[in-house]
C-alpha cells in the first residue's frame, strides 16, 4: 500500500490504564474518527485498558460505536439538532444539555440520559448561569423518562501550565458542582487529569493521551504515554539531481549541489499539510532526511544526499522512530491533535498489538 497509518493497540491499552490508575473513572474519548486513529477499535482498546465510558462529539459517532456491538455508557458531548437528539437517544447515548429545549427534545424523544453543562469559562457550549444550570437539572429530574446522570464543564486552559485562568474555572465548576453531589460529576480532559487532582471529581475525559499524545504538547514519554500511530510510506523512485535542477511544483527546491532524490508516494491528499512543504523530516533506514519541495497532493521529496545506497521500496517513516506529532505541530504552529486527526480516509489503518497483526 502507499501509506499507512500503523496503530498499536496495545500502547492505548496501556495509556488507558495508566490515565485509569491516576484517581477517577475514565471516559476515553473517540470523537473525530479517535482523532484519526479508528474509532471502534480504540474504543475496544480503551475499554479493555480500564476505560468505563466514551464519549463523542456526534450522535452519528454514538451510533457507529453501538452498531459495532459496544454496549457501555456513551456520551455524546456535542450540540444537537433536534433531529440528532433522536438520533442519540436511539443509540442509548447520554447526552449534554445546557437549555430547557434540549431537555424538551430528550423527552419528546422517549426520555434518556443527560448530563447538564456548566460553561464555566470556556465560553462555548453551556450555560454560563449557575442558577438556570440548576432549573435544568431539576426541570430534567421532573420529565418523565429523563434520568439525569452527571454535571459537568470543560476547560479552556488546562494544557497551559502558567495559566491561572485553570483556577478560576476550577474553582467557579466546584462551587456550584457541590451541590449536585448526587450526579457524576466531571470535568477533566488529559491535561486536567494529569495536571491537579482537584479536577478529578468522579470521572475524567481523555482523548488525547489516550493515543499516546502529550497533551501539553511536548514530549509524552514525560506523563508516562506511548504515542500509538505511526505513519508510513515508502520510497517509490530514486534519481540523481543536478545542480539547477528541482523538484515539485513552483520549483520550491533548487538544487544547489548535486543529489540525489527520493520521491515517497504520499501527500496532502493523505493528511499532510500543504504548509510543511521544505519543512519537515522523515526516517528511512534509522536516518532522517529533509523533505524538499512542495507538498502535492500524492507525492513528497525527499534530499537522499550524494552518497546513497538506498532504493526504490525502502520504508519511510513520517510519524513515528523519533519524529513526533509534537514535533510536526511546533513546525507547523499547530498541535499534536490536528496533526493526527488531519490523516484522510485513503489512508488505511493497519493494526496491531506490539507487533502481532491484530484485524481492524
Amino acid at each position: 500500500m502507499r501509506a499507512a497509518a500503523v496503530v498499536n493497540l496495545a500502547a492505548i491499552e496501556r495509556n488507558c490504564a495508566r490515565l485509569a490508575g491516576v484517581g477517577p473513572r475514565l471516559c476515553a474519548v473517540v470523537k473525530a474518527d479517535a482523532y484519526g486513529h479508528g474509532a471502534v477499535v480504540c474504543a475496544r482498546a480503551a475499554i479493555a485498558g480500564g476505560a468505563t465510558w466514551l464519549a463523542t462529539a456526534t450522535a452519528a459517532e454514538a451510533l457507529e460505536l453501538r452498531r459495532a456491538g459496544l454496549d457501555g455508557p456513551i456520551l455524546v458531548m456535542g450540540a444537537l439538532t433536534r433531529e440528532e437528539a433522536v438520533l442519540a437517544v436511539g443509540a442509548g447515548a447520554d447526552v449534554v444539555a445546557w437549555t430547557h429545549e434540549l431537555i424538551d427534545w430528550v423527552a419528546a424523544a422517549g426520555g434518556g440520559r443527560v448530563h447538564v453543562k456548566l460553561d464555566s469559562g470556556m465560553g462555548r457550549l453551556g450555560t454560563r448561569d449557575g442558577d438556570l444550570a440548576d432549573r435544568l437539572v431539576e426541570r430534567a429530574d421532573a420529565a418523565a423518562g429523563i434520568e439525569v446522570v452527571g454535571a459537568m464543564t470543560h476547560f479552556a486552559t488546562a494544557d497551559e501550565l502558567d495559566d491561572g485562568f485553570f483556577d478560576e474555572q476550577l474553582g467557579r465548576f466546584a462551587e456550584w458542582a457541590a451541590g449536585h453531589r448526587d450526579l457524576v460529576v466531571h470535568a477533566a480532559n488529559s491535561a486536567g487529569l494529569l495536571r491537579d487532582p482537584a479536577a478529578h471529581f468522579d470521572m475524567a475525559r481523555c482523548g488525547v493521551a489516550i493515543y499516546g499524545l502529550d497533551p501539553f504538547g511536548v514530549d509524552p514519554a514525560a506523563r508516562g504515554l506511548e504515542p500509538a500511530l505511526e505513519l508510513r510510506s515508502w520510497v517509490a523512485a530514486v534519481k540523481p539531481c543536478a545542480v539547477g535542477e528541482s523538484a515539485g511544483y513552483g520549483r520550491r527546491f533548487v538544487a544547489t549541489d548535486p543529489t540525489v532524490l527520493g520521491v515517497v508516494p504520499i501527500g496532502y491528499g493523505d493528511g499532510l499539510r500543504r504548509a510543511q512543504t521544505n519543512n519537515f523530516d522523515v526516517v528511512i533506514a534509522g536516518r532522517r532526511y529533509a523533505s524538499v519541495g512542495t507538498v502535492s497532493m500524492d507525492n513528497i521529496t525527499v534530499d537522499l544526499g550524494r552518497e546513497t545506497s538506498l532504493a526504490p521500496g525502502a520504508e519511510v517513516t513520517l510519524i513515528g522512530r523519533g519524529i513526533s506529532a509534537e514535533e510536526l505541530a511546533g513546525r507547523l504552529g499547530t498541535i499534536n491533535y490536528e496533526i493526527t486527526c488531519s490523516l484522510l480516509g485513503r489512508v488505511p489503518r493497519v493494526y496491531h498489538r506490539d507487533g502481532v497483526a491484530e484485524p481492524a
